[in-house]
């Protein structure tokens, strides 16, 4: 670090006036700040986030995000605190992952558990300590019979007992009490209609959970089922597919096999997006969403098949996609010459043979940029996240090519761009090559991306 930049402290050892650098963080996030308002989030952890003491710390950063607006659903599980009520009662029976038989007496078990946890959330919740996020916060957490459960039966001749699955919500309840702010909480024992308790896994739990409210993220607190490369980077983002593809190759622990497979079920099913997060980073969840690249591993759908590249059999698509914007001004005329000569450098949207949208990249490798153009998605397709597909895929391909900074040009799409996290730049921070060739009769506003 240069002597000139602002030192950067982690949150617990920053001091205590940091002013510039808390105007640059706040400026930062402000972005994300505006899309998460009316969002569900289902958050699943395990009863060992509880037993490791993160707790508090995790229902402060909830606290936060339902004052920012987010519908909340928080699933816990108990497994660690159910194997310990076994052991002190002196059975030598203890759960794993997975499905198990569950006994009478493991059942009890279960139940003790459930309820212990269930009151120390309700308990963090209601605190509302000096000089941190829940000072002077008023948060209703609800629980209660909203799962309907069945049994999950004799599986090869094995009777799992009172082992269940999800059989229905009453989601009508569960959707109007988080509309009015509230926190509701799910605890892994779920009820038949003859009141029979049945014992739950969290992880199949929150995921029915969340493809039942079609939430926008589901997220499990692991505490180091992330997944990492080769290098021991983490991965910070995985199409379903690719998740699947590494589950059947058996590299993996059963932990993140366990969650991964979940989380690819939940997006499969129409979940928007799923998360591993590490329990053990403070501030994690904040840190997943408010950065550009978060701590965890994402699990997106596999939209990718959609995605090529062009070729000059699609110049034609191609200019009927661009010939609307260029005659209203939107985009600058290129010309059909131009465009066969860059034709390498667009990637295509293509369902059933139509092309349906487009993007360039336009690499400028001295200056570790690139520039982003001609995102375009027709508007009959729009409203369903393809141009945050084109954008994803632009962002992926130019951190492939070493590009650190990306840029649009743009005189009607700015709050777009600012909402993905581009920040407004100038002239003078274009790549030399392109301020001689900035066309400033257009007066184009430019947004600078760091990747």
């Amino acid at each position: 670090m240069s002597t000139n930049e602002p030192a950067t402290y982690s949150a617990l050892d920053a001091p205590e006036f940091a002013p510039a650098q808390f105007v640059r963080w706040f400026r930062e996030v402000a972005p994300y700040v505006h899309t998460l308002r009316g969002k569900t989030f289902v958050v699943g952890f395990g009863g060992d986030l509880v037993q490791a003491g993160a707790l508090n710390a995790l229902i402060q950063d909830l606290s936060l995000l339902t004052a920012l607006g987010v519908h909340l659903v928080l699933v816990h599980g108990s497994l660690p605190q159910v194997n310990e009520q076994l052991k002190l009662k002196g059975f030598e029976y203890q759960f794993g992952r997975g499905i198990e038989p569950t006994s009478p007496e493991a059942l009890e078990c279960a139940k003790e558990a459930a309820g212990e946890i269930r009151l120390d959330i309700e308990a963090a919740f209601s605190q509302g300590l000096p000089n941190t996020p829940m000072s002077n916060a008023h948060i209703h957490i609800i629980s209660g019979n909203f799962v309907t459960a069945q049994p999950v039966g004799v599986i090869d001749g094995v009777d799992y007992k009172h082992s269940g699955k999800v059989r229905k919500f009453n989601l009508n309840a569960m959707k109007k009490i988080i509309s009015h702010g509230a926190v509701l909480l799910m605890s892994p024992i779920g009820f038949s209609p003859t009141g029979e308790a049945f014992n739950l896994p969290m992880e199949d739990l929150a995921t029915n959970t969340a493809v039942a409210l079609q939430a926008d993220k589901l997220i499990f607190m692991t505490r180091n089922s992330i997944l990492k490369d080769p290098q021991g980077n983490v991965i910070t983002e995985i199409a379903r597919e690719d998740a699947d593809n590494l589950i059947r190759q058996g590299h993996l622990d059963e932990d993140t096999v366990t969650f991964l497979q979940h989380a690819s079920t939940a997006v499969k099913r129409g979940v928007k997006r799923a998360h591993l997060i590490p329990y053990e980073l403070d501030g994690s969840v904040l840190l997943e969403y408010f950065t550009h690249d978060g701590v965890g591993t994402m699990v997106v759908e596999d939209t990718l098949d959609d995605l090529r590249p062009a070729t000059v059999d699609d110049i034609g698509a191609i200019v009927s996609l661009i010939e609307p914007l260029e005659a209203d001004g939107t985009l600058v005329p290129r010309g059909l010459n131009v465009i066969e000569r860059d034709v390498e450098k667009f990637t295509i949207l293509e369902h059933d043979g139509i092309i349906y949208g487009c993007v360039s990249l336009i690499p400028y490798p001295e200056s570790k940029m690139a520039e982003m153009a001609c995102l375009i998605v027709n508007p009959d397709w729009q409203g369903s996240g393809e141009g945050e597909i084109l954008l994803r895929h632009a962002e992926n391909k130019a951190r492939a090519l070493g590009v650190k900074r990306l840029f649009v040009l743009t005189t009607r799409t700015s709050h777009w761009f600012v909402k993905r996290g581009f920040v407004q730049g100038t002239i003078n921070d274009l790549p030399a090559e392109k301020q001689m060739n900035y066309n400033r009769s257009r007066n184009s506003l430019i947004f600078i991306k760091k990747l």
